[in-house]
Parts: C-alpha cells; sequence; structure tokens
C-alpha cells in the first residue's frame, strides 16, 4: 500500500469511496480533482501511517512520502519548494474519516524562511512576510508547542504591534510593520525553544506533518470522539498541499459558504468572505466577514462562478456541502469540500428536499438523519443565539452535563413537595444535590431538572430522559441551602422561586428567563418517519406509566406499551401513604386492607393506559423495586409519617430498618417480592384484569400483556405466572366473562435467566431484556455509582462505549443473543423485546436488529428517533438478509 496519493490536474490517485484510508477531506479532494473543480495540487499521507507514529522507521517513510510528493506538487505548479525568488508554500492539514472541526492541527505557509521572505518581498510586497509571520506562529504552536490556552505570546506581540500603530486590523500593517513582526516572533521561539531553532523549511514540513498525525492523541480530540463515539483505531490522514493566497491583494479573498442554509435547510448558499485574508482569519473569528452575497456586486463573474462550484458539488455529492473556497488575485480555488454540519431541522428538511428533488430515494433521505436529531426537534429549544446573548449579558451561571436534551424555563424549587406545589401556578425547575426515587412527582411535575451531582446515566439523567425533561447534571458550581431556601453560585446568592432557563442539549444553565421555541411531530418529519415505518423490521413501543404518557407516545407513533413502571404510579401523594401503611402492616390482613386502597387507584390507572393504547399491546410489570424505596428518610420525615398514620414514631423507624438492605438492587425486589407478598401481586393482577375488562367494554381492548421482573429460575416465574392467571380468572367469572387473554412473560435482567432462557420459555410467551439491569449483573457495576469513574476507562481505552449508554455487544449482547436462541428453541414463536435505556440508543437498536429481536421499548420522546434507527438498522443490512417481517406483523406477534 502507498504512503502517498496524489490530486492534481495531470494525475489523481483516489476518489470519495476512499475515506478510510485518505479521510474524509483527502478523498473528498481527490474526487474534486476527477470532476475538474480548480483544486490547488497536493498529496495525501493515509491514514496507515497514523498508525505507526511510535514506531522507530517512521520517520524515514514520512520523509521518502514527502520528497515524492513535493516532486509531484512542484511540477504541477511549475514552482520549486523554498525557491527564493517564487517559492512553492505548502499548507499541511489533518484529515480524519469523520469531520472533527478544529479538534486536530494545521500548519499553513511551510516553505519560507527570513532569507526567502526578503528575496520574495521585492515581486510581492507584504505577502512574502505575512506569510512568514503566520508560518511561525504555527510553527510555535502546533510543533513547537509554545503556546497554551491562555498564553499565546505571539497574538501578544501581534496585538501590541496594532496598538502602537493605530490599526484595528493585521491588513493595515505595512512590509515593514509585518517583517518586524516576523524578527519578534523568531525571538520568541529563540527564547523559550532555542533548542529547535533554526528550523529550516524542509524540515519544518516534515516535523509539522509528523505534528498533524499527533494531534490526533490531543486531549481535546480524544474527548471529542469520546463524545460523539468515534472508534479511536481510525485515525487521521494528513493533507498536503500547495497553499494559494487570498491575503495576496484587495482582488483576494477566502471563505466558507454552505449549498444550502445549514440552520433552516432552505435552499440558498449561506457563507461569509472576507476581503484580503487567509481561510484561518474567517474560521477563527479574528475579523468580521461579510455576507457571500456581497460577492455579488464587488466581483459578479466570481459570484457566478462560485455559485456554478456550489451547484456542481452538490450535485455529485449529493447532500449540502460545507465548501472553503479562496480567490488568489481573481482565481478562485476550492480548498475543501464535505458534508456540512446542520441544524436538526435543517437536516430533516434536506433529506426531504433532495428526494422531492429527484437528488436521492428515500432510503438515501433516512440514512441522511440521525435519531438524536429528531428527538432534539420534539423537545422546547434554546436558540442558539439567545443562549450567546445571555452569554455576552453575564447571565450564564452553571455548566454541567447535557443529560437530557431540550429547555426549560421556571422558578426554582429545592424540594419535589415545593416543585408539584409550584407547578400548579406555573413552571417549575427542580434543583437538587441529586434525586431519588421519592422525587419522581417531582421531577414529573418539572419543566426541567439541574443536580449538583451525577453523570448520564444517573437517576437524574435516566428519568429526565424517560419524562422526555430537559436536564442539566453534575453541576460542582453551586452549594445548594434548602433549609435556608438560598442557593450559592460563586458570589451570586439565589432564593427558591427565583426564575432560571435551562439547556439541557448543551448542557447549561442561567439566570432569568430566555425564550424557548416550541416543537411538534409535523411536515417534513412525519413525512420522514412514515418512510421509516415502510421498512422497520423492528417495532418501536413506549415506556409509558401514565395515561398521558401513553397519548403522547400513540402520537408520537408507538405502536404499544413495552414497559409499564407499575411502581411510578404509588409515588403520588394521596397513593404513597398507603403504600406506607402496607410496607409498616405486620401482617397479611393489614397489608391487605392497605392494598384494598390502591387497587382502585391502580385499576383507573391501568384503563388510562389501555384506552390510550386501544388495538395495540400493552405490557405491565409487576411491582420491581425494593420497598424501602417507598418510606421516608431521615427521622422528621419518619416522624410525619407516624403523625400521618397515626402510629408511633418507633413503629415507623423499626420498619425502615427492617426493610433496608447493603445492596438493595441485588436484594428484596422483583418477583422475589411477590413470592414473599403473594397478596401485592395478586391486587396488582385483579387491578388489570377489571381495567381490562372496563377497556373491552368500552370499546378499548388492548393485546394485554404482563411481565414478571428479576425473574432468576423457572420457579419464580411458574409460582408468579399461576397466581396472576388465577386472580384473572376469578375475575372474569365474577364479572360473566370468559377467559381473559393475557400473555405472561419474563423481564430477562439477570445473566441466570439468560442463560436458563430454554427454560424460562416453556412458562413466558415473551422475554423483554431489561438491559439497565442487565448490564449492571453482567459487568458487576452500579449504574448511579459507575459514572465516577466510566469516563476514565473510557479515556484510556479500557471501554470504547460506556455500556449504560451503548449495548455491550461482547458481553451483554451475547447473554441476549443466547437467551433469544434458547427460548425460541423451546417456544419458536417467543417474542423478545428490549425496553431498557438502550432501548432509544441508534447503535443498541442496531445490535437488536442482527439478534433477531421483534421490538424496542424507550420513552415517549425517545419514540420518533426510535422509528427512525429501526429502519436505518434494517436498511444497514443487505437487502439479502433483511427479515421480511414488517413492524405491524411483529406487533401481533406479541
Amino acid at each position: 500500500m502507498p504512503d502517498i496519493y496524489r490530486f492534481g490536474k495531470s494525475h489523481t490517485d483516489g476518489d470519495a469511496s476512499m475515506r478510510e484510508l485518505l479521510g474524509g477531506k483527502g478523498a473528498n479532494l481527490t474526487e474534486m480533482c476527477r470532476i475538474g473543480m480548480p483544486v490547488p495540487p497536493g498529496f495525501i499521507l493515509p491514514t496507515t501511517l497514523c498508525a505507526i507514529t511510535a514506531e522507530p522507521g517512521f520517520k524515514k517513510r514520512l520523509e521518502g512520502a514527502i520528497d515524492e510528493g513535493l516532486r509531484f506538487i512542484e511540477a504541477e505548479t511549475k514552482k520549486k519548494f523554498a525557491d527564493k525568488q517564487d517559492p512553492l508554500l505548502i499548507a499541511v492539514r489533518s484529515g480524519a474519516r469523520v469531520s472533527m472541526p478544529g479538534m486536530m492541527d494545521t500548519v499553513l505557509n511551510l516553505g519560507i524562511d527570513l532569507e526567502i521572505a526578503d528575496a520574495w518581498s521585492q515581486r510581492v510586497g507584504r505577502l512574502a512576510f505575512d506569510a512568514y509571520r503566520r508560518n511561525l506562529h504555527m510553527i510555535g504552536d502546533v510543533v513547537l508547542g509554545i503556546c497554551a490556552d491562555d498564553d499565546d505570546p505571539f497574538e501578544r506581540a501581534l496585538t501590541e504591534l496594532k496598538r502602537q500603530r493605530g490599526v484595528a486590523t493585521d491588513t493595515k500593517l505595512s512590509t515593514e510593520d509585518l517583517r518586524a513582526l516576523a524578527l519578534r516572533y523568531e525571538a520568541i521561539i529563540v527564547e523559550r525553544r532555542s533548542d529547535r531553532w533554526p528550523l529550516p523549511p524542509y524540515e519544518a514540513l516534515v516535523d509539522s506533518a509528523a505534528a498533524v498525525f499527533s494531534s490526533w492523541n490531543a486531549p481535546r480530540a480524544r474527548s471529542y470522539r469520546r463524545l460523539h463515539r468515534i472508534p479511536e483505531h481510525w485515525g487521521t490522514a494528513c493533507n498536503v498541499q500547495a497553499m494559494v493566497f487570498g491575503d495576496r491583494n484587495e482582488e483576494s479573498g477566502s471563505g466558507v459558504c454552505f449549498t444550502r442554509d445549514p440552520a433552516t435547510g432552505e435552499p440558498v448558499v449561506y457563507g461569509e468572505y472576507l476581503r484580503n485574508a487567509q481561510g484561518e482569519d474567517v474560521v477563527a473569528g479574528t475579523r468580521t466577514p461579510y455576507p457571500i452575497d456581497d460577492l455579488r456586486s464587488e466581483a459578479p463573474a466570481l459570484h457566478r462562478e462560485l455559485l456554478d462550484a456550489c451547484r456542481t458539488l452538490e450535485i455529485h455529492f449529493r447532500d449540502l456541502q460545507d465548501i472553503e473556497f479562496t480567490i488568489d488575485d481573481g482565481k478562485l480555488y476550492i480548498l475543501q469540500t464535505r458534508r456540512g454540519k446542520r441544524s436538526a431541522i435543517a437536516a430533516v428538511k434536506i433529506a426531504c428536499d433532495l428526494v422531492r428533488e429527484g437528488r436521492i430515494r428515500t432510503d438515501e433521505a433516512l440514512m441522511r438523519v440521525e435519531p438524536a436529531e429528531v428527538e432534539k426537534l420534539l423537545l422546547p429549544a434554546l436558540a442558539e443565539e439567545d443562549a450567546e446573548r445571555a452569554v455576552r449579558d453575564g447571565r450564564a451561571l452553571l455548566a454541567g452535563l447535557a443529560a437530557s436534551p431540550g429547555a426549560g424555563v421556571g422558578r426554582i424549587a429545592f424540594s419535589s413537595k415545593r416543585a408539584v406545589e409550584w407547578a400548579q401556578q406555573g413552571p417549575v425547575l427542580l434543583v437538587r444535590a441529586e434525586t431519588s426515587a421519592d422525587d419522581i412527582e417531582g421531577m414529573h411535575a418539572s419543566s426541567g431538572i439541574v443536580t449538583r451531582t451525577g453523570g448520564s446515566t444517573s437517576h437524574a439523567a435516566v428519568v429526565a430522559r424517560g419524562m422526555g425533561r430537559p436536564a442539566v447534571v453534575g453541576c460542582d458550581d453551586f452549594a445548594l441551602r434548602p433549609k435556608d431556601g438560598t442557593l450559592q453560585v460563586g458570589e451570586r446568592l439565589f432564593r427558591e422561586g427565583d426564575v432560571w432557563t435551562i439547556d439541557g442539549t448543551r448542557g447549561r444553565v442561567f439566570e432569568g428567563e430566555l425564550p424557548l421555541r416550541p416543537s411538534g411531530l409535523a411536515g417534513d418529519l412525519e413525512r420522514l418517519l412514515e418512510w421509516a415505518d415502510e421498512v422497520a423490521v423492528l417495532a418501536v413501543r413506549a415506556n409509558a406509566d401514565t395515561p398521558g404518557d401513553a397519548r403522547q407516545a400513540r402520537r408520537f407513533g408507538a405502536l404499544g406499551i413495552g414497559l409499564c413502571r407499575t411502581e411510578h404510579m404509588f409515588f403520588k401523594a394521596e397513593r404513597i401513604v398507603a403504600m406506607r401503611e402496607m410496607i409498616l402492616a405486620e401482617d397479611r390482613p393489614a397489608r391487605e386492607k392497605a392494598l384494598a386502597k390502591l387497587l382502585p387507584m391502580q385499576r383507573e390507572d391501568f384503563r388510562g393506559l389501555f384506552e390510550a393504547m386501544a388495538g395495540l399491546p400493552v405490557t405491565i410489570r409487576l411491582l420491581d423495586p425494593p420497598l424501602h424505596e417507598f418510606l421516608p428518610h431521615g427521622e422528621q420525615a419518619e416522624i410525619e409519617l407516624a403523625r400521618e398514620l397515626g402510629v408511633e414514631p418507633r413503629v415507623v423507624h423499626d420498619s425502615v430498618e427492617r426493610t433496608r438492605e447493603q445492596n438493595p438492587m441485588l436484594g428484596h425486589r422483583g418477583c422475589r417480592l411477590a413470592i414473599s407478598y403473594p397478596e401485592i401481586a395478586r391486587m396488582q393482577a385483579r387491578a388489570i384484569a377489571e381495567a381490562y375488562l372496563d377497556a373491552k367494554r368500552a370499546g378499548h381492548g388492548v393485546l394485554l400483556v404482563v411481565m414478571v421482573p428479576l425473574v432468576a429460575t423457572r420457579a419464580e416465574l411458574e409460582v408468579l405466572a399461576e397466581l396472576v392467571r388465577a386472580e384473572m380468572d376469578d375475575v372474569a367469572t365474577s364479572r360473566g366473562e370468559g377467559r381473559i387473554p393475557c400473555h405472561i412473560g419474563s423481564m430477562i435482567e439477570l445473566p441466570r435467566a439468560a442463560l436458563q432462557a430454554g427454560a424460562l420459555a416453556e412458562v413466558a410467551s415473551f422475554f423483554s431484556f431489561g438491559t439497565n439491569d442487565l448490564t449492571q449483573t453482567t459487568f458487576g457495576l452500579s449504574r448511579d455509582d459507575a459514572a465516577g469513574f466510566i469516563s476514565d476507562y473510557l479515556a484510556q481505552g479500557v471501554l470504547e462505549h460506556d455500556p449504560f449508554r451503548q449495548l455491550d455487544e461482547e458481553g451483554v449482547g451475547e447473554l441476549i443473543r443466547l437467551a433469544i436462541k434458547r427460548g425460541r428453541s423451546t417456544r419458536p414463536d417467543l417474542v423478545c423485546g428490549l425496553c431498557g435505556e438502550h432501548g432509544g440508543d441508534k447503535a443498541s437498536i442496531a445490535i437488536f436488529h442482527k439478534m433477531g429481536g421483534d421490538y424496542v421499548s424507550c420513552s415517549p420522546f425517545r419514540v420518533p428517533g426510535a422509528r427512525l434507527a429501526v429502519a436505518q438498522a434494517a436498511l444497514g443490512l443487505p437487502e439479502s438478509q433483511r427479515r421480511s417481517t414488517r413492524a405491524p406483523k411483529s406487533v401481533s406477534r406479541s
């Protein structure tokens, strides 16, 4: 495999299909040369070289490749590298397989020193020293490591010179000024890195290429890859290209444009241009650029040529293009084109418009939009310009993890009780050190959540995403004093009731009220999702616990409920007391008395779910969490409960202590509760049966499904399946009805259950994989505690992905694959679903699709994104390997 790939008018080695080897930028450069675009010639050092930078022979191979490439560029341009009269100057840029804007390094204007600049300036004036001082700045920063985030001596020297000359921009500096500045830059390098100076032009070129490869492992690049799930092993290519000069004179300039508006998707060329400037000036924002349309009056022929280039590139690449261009003394050059980044709104509009224009097929349109972008469209959003204005006004307060997308405005409340009270009068933001199951009602009542601690898989994050509430977690920089009703951020003191705005999409918190943009499912997005449904294999259901959630999920296109967590129904104020009374009961009759109070409440909730999901499957999970989650925490809360129940505080305290467990997530919960206290399961089964018959009589029949959680043995499932069926039969008999059709199955969330799937399938008609707990029990990791060190594993490459965000295919996935295979060997028509947090994750959905699953289930606000993701999973396989089952059929199987 060669170490260089050339591109130019006379010869081009690569093409657009070679992204893995040439990187996105390099592949597109070669493709543009093939279609005759005006591209400065150059060559690409492939990603294979990035993989060997630490090997002993790397430097020699690099020099050999550069020598060969320089000869090619010199032949194409008829110029010589480091020539004194008319030097060939070189740009060295990174170029990974996918765009990582600003994360890796670039060095421009290579091939010049003071002697060359002096000679060249006789022909081109200030351009020679402008090029040299820019080259020194980049070498000092990228190659020699002189600059730091808060210490750029070159920028300070430039600022001081402009102050002395009384000018606002560097274009106003004379040739003599720029020569003096270059000498000052040389002095800075000698002061700080005398061991590396002088650095001859050729050596600087080789070192710059090596630095570009090394920047793949820079901390910011690693962080970006971790956030965007870009594999570490991809590496970057290095693009070496002849320089053209937008800063040659007033007939020159540089700019960036998009073939469509990347914010709205409107089909108009959108971009900016700077006269007498290099491209870095546009990107860095050191000068205020002008709209592309200004070129129309200044240079109409160039403007037409640029628009023609935009049209040609968009038609050829069949997508929105982000184009960098330079005009050198009246001649247009295209330096780069790539798939343009776009807003969520623009992504959907552009995909649909390209279909309407006949440029792409519907299946291609489906692959052009990220499911995560769809989620953003459904939540109230904070416009970027409003956020930036608030930052300038000093209203930015906190930064944390963007745990749940969307934005919210409201009065800050420091307790769930207060949040529920205040929500009756207007929007509220719940601000807590951290959240727990006790906060569920406050979280539901709030327009957003902020916590001081926690990670992206913390309680606050997971529940907020499930509810469609924006959340910012892990905001370390505030001190919360709930008893005083105050909150301190630095020197600023806030009181409970003050108004904040949170941006869960970007992880920011602002003082006061900022305007929010409403969202919804309509127009192009609805059309896109209709196309998705046509190719989908997996069905998409919703995790919904209330009739309101169910109605929202159905509006978003959910084909049923894949998980109803009945415990969430018990946290409402009027129900938690009865639940606690049941837990405190000392014998079965007392428990049954308390459960009798809960029965009509559960029945009403289930009836609402059935009405919302008429004609579709509804999967209800029996009570799952340990009982201690329903009990108060702290002495004062225990006293208040005792007063409410009319018992001694000692009784409450003893019950709290009795239910306390060292490891409650592996303790007395799930089916184990129903084995110990069968009256709880009987109450739930009766409520389900009565609600089902009521809904059926009202014309809202559903496909009834009951899920038994945390099963480890066939016997557990058999005992509870018999209990549920017996209770339902009793209800049906008492009402003069025939047997209630009900599918009973198991939640697979323990490794033993996965291994015993064949035996479980003798009882279960379906499996639902609870991947939150299955990940915890397979890895031996606590989801709530792992956030503190998972980042270390990701940064060091110990784990490629956070297993609580993306399904671990090799471990957890292997257990799921095995369970499906063993289960279906016993029961061929076994229906298998995925209902953990992974049910809305694109990569996890693709993995489950390959395993032969039937449906995924996720929170209502993730349903539209999941509908797109299941279509992409189907389209991601060759036509011959796609399963013929379509979503409606897979629903009927359950």
